[in-house]
């Protein structure tokens, strides 16, 4: 029996596995990875080089202010190339543009995305602009960034094995927190005094893993080191994780109460009456890493200002996916349905009335 398809967001595994996975046009002995749910990016081998290829909506909010909306778009898709364990180097974009937007709104959006490309070392190369009637934000485009490096210099599932150690960084809901403290400042503000909502300010500019993962794989990938990455999305931790553990193909073992959470954080998934750990976290970072180099990829990430820690590990996989959570074990469910959408929806129904 068919599944169905959700009401919003991406489509299930079972989806991707019907649809799409079995028509992936032409076969091609030189790619590396291939389509994959729980993998961002595909790699092919060009001229010796490992080359590394991740597609994205260009996301922009303007609720976000112009300059957050831009640094967040670039970020969204980076995020996502840096999963690869390569380092992002060339940049396509197509932005089809709502009617109402100006052309000094552009200027500052664009200014940004330059900044930022350029801060990261990604180089903008090719692509398409222009303003159509009925295209409207957030989506106003799609982009790809290519990552370039050598052929042992990749990472994927495959790599990893029973035993390799889970690392997260950042903790829970990082993505929902920012959003909800840049749109409703105020309401913060009234519910937790003018210094908590200047600090949950600060959650927006922590939803990437640009910097998480490149400093990750300093010390080392695969058999020496970092086996795979995962940026935690929609579904959040859980869903992250179980995305690893089955693109994988192990179990997983995670402790919920070793895994770090960013100041801010439980306050405003109470509030909003969310659940953090299967709420949208843009910038928290899944990493499987052999059990030998795990305390120092925690070590290198803390050098940088980024808070994360071991919080389980891969297993067999007739050890299924168990959940650890006050000393008992259960089992680990995908979330399936992100609980922060509606609660967004609703807040904005509520809170802008």
């Amino acid at each position: 029996m068919s599944a169905e398809m959700p009401e919003i967001g991406k489509i299930s595994p079972d989806i991707f596995s019907e649809l799409i996975l079995p028509r992936l046009g032409a076969r091609n002995d030189k790619i590396l990875v291939g389509p994959q749910h729980g993998v961002d990016v595909g790699i092919v081998e060009i001229g010796g080089k490992a080359v590394s290829f991740t597609c994205d909506p260009v996301f922009i909010v303007p609720q976000y202010g112009w300059e957050r909306a831009a640094w967040f778009a670039i970020h969204i898709i980076a995020s996502d190339s840096v999963t690869s364990g390569l380092k992002p180097k060339y940049l396509s974009i197509d932005l089809n543009l709502p009617m109402e937007m100006t052309k000094k709104q552009l200027e500052i959006m664009w200014t940004v995305m330059h900044q930022q490309c350029e801060q990261i070392g990604i180089s903008v190369i090719t692509g398409h602009t222009a303003r159509y009637e009925g295209c409207q934000y957030p989506m106003v485009g799609g982009a790809t960034i290519t990552g370039v490096g050598e052929l042992n210099e990749y990472v994927t599932p495959r790599f990893a094995k029973a035993g390799d150690k889970l690392i997260i960084t950042k903790g829970p809901a990082i993505e929902a927190s920012g959003i909800f403290a840049t749109m409703f400042p105020g309401l913060l503000e009234e519910k937790f005094g003018p210094d908590f909502a200047n600090r949950a300010s600060r959650l927006f500019y922590k939803m990437s893993v640009v910097e998480d993962a490149l400093t990750a794989i300093t010390v080392g990938v695969r058999d020496n080191g970092v086996t795979a990455l995962h940026d935690a999305t929609e579904c959040g931790i859980w869903g992250g994780v179980y995305e690893v553990a089955q693109a994988v193909g192990l179990g997983v073992r995670i402790e919920k109460e070793k895994i770090v959470i960013e100041d801010c954080v439980p306050e405003i998934c109470r509030l909003f009456d969310i659940d953090p750990y299967a709420s949208i976290s843009e910038g928290t970072l899944i990493i499987t890493c052999r059990p030998h180099k795990a305390d120092k990829v925690v070590d290198v990430l803390a050098k940088k200002g980024i808070n994360s820690s071991v919080v389980g590990e891969l297993t067999e996989v007739k050890k299924g996916m168990v959940l650890v959570e006050g000393g008992k074990e259960k089992k680990l469910l995908h979330p399936i349905v992100d609980p922060f959408w509606r609660a967004f929806y609703d807040a904005s129904k509520k809170y802008s009335a």
